[in-house]
């Protein structure tokens, strides 16, 4: 573990690429982002425990993806409205922006996009490769469920993918034919798509009903066309701290608490009050956790660093977070952990499962931790180069 604890440690090292990368981080924002990571891998690992095991686990995982979105979405949107503010001409502007985010979303994505197809091609007889190209282009769940049989993560992945283009390209838009100053357009945008997504869902929840959790989780849940609204309300976050900073911060402890009462209120009171296929939780669900993280960002944002083994820790799982969403279910679970014939060395049920679930997360830390290393990081710094 040590090579990897110097990734925290900026020194006088030949490197510079590499401070600029690790000054440039927020603590408190490294820590929600290392909750939500490890809520979603708990959360994926219940696959590998008994159901009373699974119902235990499930006391202390909240919706890591959707925190993920307003996290996204806030930081994205800070570096929009930076990029808004440039004289720089709209589509400069836009490929700029554009640039930068593809150098830190897609590699990851496409290496285990490539990795996972080739694997499906050897081993699966039943798969069709043609199916691929709709997660090239994430177009496999713009409307539509997202398939189950391949790749099931990647339906969070084409929603950023989408709210990326969308949104810079609505507010640009603005900004280019409406003849509107940055700062009126980006928040015309914002609620613009704040309200046609909640419309969307309640047409969709009107018209075609979920009648139980699954059919609520492919058909609400996880479509480009009815959460985009969620990283806005990240967005939303960037366009307060940016242009009403004082605002942003005088009420940032009452607002934590709030937003931790709100967490607690979605995760255990709300469930029992509420029908899945009821209204709350098609429609207005998603709204409440967005409210609830936007609520937690401006304490967390103002936590500018930290110090001590903790801080280390979760700086770390911050770091490579992507690399931990990406392997973890289909790769790790579905091609390592459950292509082994366990039964043959381990008899014992219960030393099964404990072994089966550290080896888990054994996995799920190392090949991240390597992926980062050796792949997304240089990628990362390749942009930094190359920057202007």
């Amino acid at each position: 573990m040590k090579p990897f604890i110097k990734v925290f440690k900026i020194s006088n090292t030949k490197n510079k690429l590499s401070e600029v990368f690790d000054k440039q981080r927020i603590y408190g924002l490294d820590i929600l982002r290392a909750l939500a990571i490890l809520f979603v891998v708990i959360l994926h690992g219940e696959y590998l425990l008994p159901d009373k095991l699974s119902r235990l686990t499930d006391l202390v995982v909240f919706d890591g993806v959707s925190i993920f979105f307003v996290l996204s979405g806030f930081l994205v949107g800070n570096i929009l409205i930076k990029t808004m503010a440039q004289n720089t001409p709209a589509v400069a502007s836009l490929w700029q922006f554009w640039r930068r985010r593809w150098y830190r979303t897609l590699p990851n994505y496409f290496f285990v996009l490539t990795l996972l197809t080739i694997l499906h091609l050897l081993f699966d007889k039943n798969f069709m490769g043609w199916s691929v190209l709709k997660y090239a282009v994430f177009a496999q769940n713009l409307f539509t469920p997202h398939p189950l049989h391949f790749f099931p993560e990647a339906w969070s992945l084409s929603i950023e993918e989408w709210f990326y283009i969308l949104v810079p390209l609505l507010a640009i838009s603005f900004i280019y034919f409406g003849k509107l100053q940055p700062r009126m357009a980006l928040l015309i945008t914002v609620i613009m798509v704040i309200i046609t997504i909640t419309f969307f869902r309640y047409y969709r929840y009107v018209h075609s009903p979920a009648l139980n959790a699954e059919e609520w989780d492919l058909v609400f849940r996880k479509q480009v066309s009815t959460r985009l609204d969620s990283l806005v309300f990240g967005v939303l976050g960037a366009y307060c701290s940016f242009y009403y900073p004082g605002k942003w911060i005088r009420y940032k402890k009452q607002l934590f608490v709030a937003g931790i009462v709100f967490f607690l209120l979605i995760k255990f009171i709300l469930p029992h009050v509420t029908e899945i296929s009821g209204l709350y939780q098609a429609v207005f669900s998603f709204t409440l956790v967005a409210v609830a993280t936007l609520m937690l960002l401006p304490l967390l944002s103002s936590l500018q660093s930290g110090s001590g083994p903790l801080y280390k820790i979760i700086s770390y799982i911050s770091l490579i977070s992507y690399s931990m969403y990406l392997l973890n279910l289909s790769v790790i679970q579905d091609w390592i952990i459950h292509k082994i014939n366990w039964h043959t060395f381990i008899q014992n049920v219960y030393l099964l499962v404990i072994v089966k679930y550290t080896f888990y997360w054994l996995l799920v830390i190392c090949l991240s931790a390597l992926l980062y290393h050796f792949f997304e990081r240089p990628v990362t710094m390749l942009r930094e180069k190359n920057k202007r």
